[in-house]
């Protein structure tokens, strides 16, 4: 449409036709989409609830697939890269009214929650909060963490920042609601604040990824305290490089450094994001500024607001109960709790007859995060836009390896992508001594990764090709019905060379089972000694399995030294008393 203005009378200026609206990039219509679609995920068993229970909350959903399909409709037919945007708005809302109706659906909780909740309760009523056993809260559906050592662990294992958080909330009621109405809000805010600093186009990315395929809403609802961690690291991790440039923090980088601090005051693992954090603003630091000083002053302020801010969240406790504090925090690296997950563990746990070197699972997960963290500082430049992702191989390789430590931190890898790219470590330093920077440096830098990863793939294998050190054999069942049985007579055989003292458990799928006890036999098995003992289960019974073909696994644990035996056994033959192992 031409225009023609009047600057002055009787003069006329030229014709300006206007341009017609920007259209969206497709790319970024397929984001929305993909974005929009993802929310199906998980909506219909929320909307079967509500339909039984709540006929509110069934309503609002029904009122949520009539925007997702409105969405889905606009998306693809909107003309202007605004309107995508506002779409992109509507998608965000959708999903969040989404998550509150399955948390109002779903908020009881797991054993973290029930954990959280109740040490919010301790925390208000003046009583200690960790080091106290808890086991009354177990059971009924709620998952017990089984250790090497025969029992369970019934204690708050993670630092207070969630339980002072819930303790405000605790009149929603018993169970674990609280801490999960903590997880829940803290996801929720997490994800408007990363869908509002990301660049518009990506900001439906963020939708999917905090809120989408129903995986991190899930956690949440669960009451994981890494949840809250995650959100307070997203401010932290968008645009991660830029922090302290120029020489100086700001009002941002303070805001920054502090959110690192009540990460780390939330769950543990931030305590592994932040070494690799630290070591790539160093890094990029020292490249544009030119000094060592300058650079490592940046990050010693970035890490003394963070401490500064972990020490205050933790002040009550450390001056109440300082030593059980210390060891309470610690409690996941030092439980010793039995062998989970889907990592390196899994050989020894389901595809072998166990292992007497667990420990060098540990060993293995420790020495690869050093080993990564050595590869970062030693290649910034092609390693540094995964610096969030890296922390994370390292859990492959322990004990505890569930696929939770992995995909719950998957927001910041977005958050990585999308704002801190190649570009941004183009000039960060990176050390090449006189052995790496000679006319054979690409040699001998191929040489010195291999050297640092070395220690960790060797203690993997060390862990992976240990034997069980105990041989299991059935020699005797008894039984209360033809249906489950009471007792069980092992013969065990010590074919290592330390007395063992072995911990029994059944189990018929990828879980653990509860620890059988010992009625009749030593406690204790000596060097390449056979005893007999006899165990029965934790509740008098145990029930056979009725699907056929079930097989069931015997497992026997031991904490000093920590080791894993196992045997297929058959109980099914219900006309038999005494059934050998298989």
């Amino acid at each position: 449409m031409a225009e023609t203005q009047l600057v002055a009378p009787g003069r006329r200026t030229q014709s300006v036709v206007s341009a017609p609206p920007e259209p969206p990039a497709q790319w970024h219509r397929v984001l929305t989409l993909l974005a929009d679609v993802s929310l199906f995920i998980g909506t219909r068993s929320v909307w079967t609830q509500g339909a039984s229970h709540r006929l509110p909350v069934a309503a609002v959903v029904s009122l949520c697939y009539a925007s997702i399909l409105m969405c889905g409709v606009l998306t693809l037919v909107v003309r202007r890269a605004r309107s995508l945007a506002r779409l992109d708005l509507c998608v965000l809302i959708t999903a969040v009214t989404l998550a509150v109706c399955a948390w109002v659906m779903n908020h009881g909780g797991s054993d973290e929650a029930v954990l959280t909740t109740q040490a919010a309760r301790q925390l208000v009523a003046g009583h200690p909060v960790y080091g106290q056993p808890w086991p009354w809260l177990f059971g009924h559906g709620v998952a017990l963490t089984p250790t090497v050592s025969g029992g369970y662990d019934f204690t708050y294992g993670y630092p207070p920042l969630v339980p002072l958080l819930a303790a405000p909330l605790l009149w929603l009621g018993h169970g674990g609601a609280p801490a999960t109405a903590v997880s829940t809000g803290a996801l929720v805010v997490g994800t408007v604040v990363l869908w509002r600093m990301l660049p518009t186009p990506w900001r439906s990315a963020a939708t999917m990824a905090c809120l989408g395929f129903g995986l991190l809403p899930m956690y949440a609802r669960l009451g994981y305290p890494a949840i809250t961690a995650l959100a307070l690291l997203i401010p932290v991790v968008v645009r991660w490089p830029r922090i302290g440039s120029g020489g100086r923090l700001g009002p941002s980088g303070v805001a920054r450094a502090m959110c690192l601090g009540a990460a780390c005051a939330a769950q543990q693992l931030p305590w592994f994001l932040a070494p690799f954090l630290l070591a790539g603003i160093y890094a990029v630091r020292r490249g544009e500024l030119g000094g060592r000083a300058a650079a490592a002053a940046v990050v010693l302020r970035i890490t003394g607001v963070a401490a500064t801010v972990w020490l205050l969240v933790n002040t009550y406790f450390v001056v109440s109960e300082p030593g059980t504090w210390i060891t309470g925090i610690a409690l996941p690296l030092t439980q010793g709790a039995t062998l989970h997950g889907q990592g390196l563990g899994d050989v020894s746990l389901y595809f072998t007859d166990g292992s007497d070197r667990l420990d060098w699972y540990g060993y293995a997960s420790v020495l690869l995060a050093a080993a990564l963290l050595a590869l970062l500082v030693l290649f910034m430049r092609r390693l540094g836009p995964a610096a969030t992702v890296l922390p994370w191989c390292a859990f492959y390789l322990a004990t505890r390896s569930q696929d939770g430590y992995y995909l719950l931190m998957t927001p910041l890898w977005l958050a990585a992508a999308v704002t801190a790219p190649p570009s941004e470590f183009a000039r960060a330093w990176q050390p090449r001594p006189r052995a790496l920077s000679g006319p054979h440096r690409r040699t001998a830098l191929v040489a010195a990764s291999a050297l640092l990863v070395a220690p960790a793939l060797v203690s993997a294998a060390v862990a992976v090709t240990g034997t069980a050190p105990l041989k299991l054999r059935v020699a005797a069942v008894r039984r209360v019905s033809a249906d489950a049985v009471s007792r069980l007579t092992v013969r065990v055989t010590n074919v290592d060379g330390t007395a063992l003292t072995p911990h029994f458990m059944l189990t018929t799928n990828q879980g653990s089972g509860r620890y059988w006890s010992l009625v009749r036999g030593p406690a204790t098995v000596p060097a390449h000694g056979t005893v007999r003992m006899e165990i029965r289960p934790a509740s008098g019974t145990y029930a056979l399995p009725i699907r056929p073909g079930t097989r069931i696994r015997l497992r026997a644990f031991t904490a000093a030294p920590q080791t894993l035996s196992s045997a297929y056994v058959r109980l099914a033959d219900r006309n038999s008393r005494t059934q050998q192992a298989g």
